[in-house]
């Protein structure tokens, strides 16, 4: 499933511009990593993109036809888990996946569909128990299921890893990347890490607008020689620079900072992918 969003904008009727003249080509397959600060037009993109919102300007096209005469096939092909999804606390984790799959229209297969997304996402232990007495990392291991039903074309996470703990993540990081080698998937998240170990793409926003897209090479590449390492006494903390770090060492505290200048007294070192997005988000701010 080819996406192609061109100049695409939304405008709430309060005013607010949640995004702004965004045009990105969102073919599969694809491991897209969807990143910005909260309020940077995320959550509405997503929307726009599974037709739960028109947008006020602009246009997306599936497979060359607009959404709009593409939008039963685009819904039939989509694993969908928004940020705040509903789950049905009476039924079990098994009822509420079979729930889904019904709405899914997926027929005869569906024993084997939901047996399939209940072993992915470890939940097999679980499908007897009530959503109720789930913890919130199950509760979103139950969502990341509903969304993996029927093997959708298009995959759209919106901070799926909310809740895990770290094996689970790093399970499901493996699990959206498998899932990524033929089709679409777009992982919105503030979790770099998240989106350094499995996207090969990164879209980033800030202000309703696009910022970078590219690899997250080209994106660390941009902040080399912006990021360093120095030492400050604990009593007299820096401030003028971005601190992304602080270690407290025999010396004192020493800091890990981000600036379009560094110090001279600053040891430059290779930046991270969370150092290239603090840089490039904090180069926005200034212009904004």
């Amino acid at each position: 499933m080819n996406i192609f969003a061109h100049n695409l904008g939304m405008t709430y009727p309060n005013g607010k511009k949640a995004l702004r003249d965004f045009t990105a080509d969102l073919s599969s397959p694809n491991m897209i990593g969807l990143v910005g600060p909260n309020g940077a037009g995320k959550s509405t993109l997503m929307k726009l993109l599974v037709a739960g919102l028109l947008p006020t300007s602009g246009s997306i096209q599936v497979d060359g036809k607009s959404l709009k005469s593409q939008e039963k096939r685009l819904k039939a092909g989509l694993g969908y888990l928004p940020q705040n999804f509903g789950l049905y606390d009476e039924l079990t984790v098994r009822q509420f996946i079979d729930y889904m799959a019904a709405l899914k229209g997926i027929g005869e297969a569906r024993t084997r569909a939901i047996d399939a997304v209940l072993e992915q996402t470890n939940l097999v232990s679980l499908q007897k128990t009530r959503i109720q007495t789930l913890s919130g990392g199950q509760r979103q291991r139950v969502g990341i299921a509903q969304a993996l039903l029927g093997n959708p074309e298009l995959l759209i996470f919106d901070e799926p890893t909310v809740g895990l703990d770290p094996e689970e993540r790093i399970n499901f990081r493996n699990l959206f990347s498998q899932s990524a080698r033929d089709k679409t998937v777009i992982l919105s998240t503030h979790i770099i890490e998240d989106v350094q170990s499995v996207c090969g793409r990164l879209i980033v926003l800030y202000q309703g607008k696009l910022r970078f897209d590219g690899t997250p090479e080209a994106l660390i590449r941009m902040a080399e020689s912006h990021v360093g390492v120095m030492e400050q006494a604990a009593e007299n903390p820096e401030t003028s620079y971005q601190i992304t770090a602080r270690i407290n060492t025999a010396r004192g505290i020493q800091c890990r900072i981000v600036a379009p200048e560094l110090p001279p007294y600053a040891r430059i070192v290779d930046p991270t992918l969370e150092d290239a997005y603090m840089y490039l988000i904090g180069r926005e701010e200034k212009s904004a």
